[in-house]
């Protein structure tokens, strides 16, 4: 069974172009809204992400829109505990796809990762 995990140096999340989200105003509160369009920079990316490295710079402070916790997406996309494995996995491939393409060295790299 496909288990989901983050990958390092891939960074597809940390794209946070507003134009290919155009639902955050459903699952982001005011502030949390506020915070999200404060983050994006230079070609939708987030100014904590570390292009050199793709890692976050940020990361143990991150915000709550950017962590993979069963009560937090329970809370912000109503996903049952037991359902976060396989969400994570097709939301991950979808962001990845929409990154750096469906044949990409990081693509391969999660489908490897998590089992696919």
């Amino acid at each position: 069974m496909a288990t989901w995990q983050c990958v390092k140096q891939c960074g597809a999340c940390c794209n946070l172009d507003p134009a290919e989200r155009p639902d955050l105003e459903q699952y982001l509160s005011p502030a949390e809204l506020e915070l999200y369009f404060s983050m994006v920079g230079e070609g939708g990316w987030c100014v904590n992400l570390d292009r050199t490295t793709r890692e976050c710079r940020i990361y143990d402070n991150r915000p709550r829109f950017c962590r993979v916790d069963p009560k937090i997406f329970q809370d912000m996309y109503g996903i049952e505990p037991e359902e976060l494995n396989d969400f994570a996995i097709d939301c991950c491939r979808q962001q990845i796809e929409g990154v750096y393409g469906d044949r990409s060295l990081e693509m391969l790299r999660f489908d490897r990762s998590v089992g696919l």
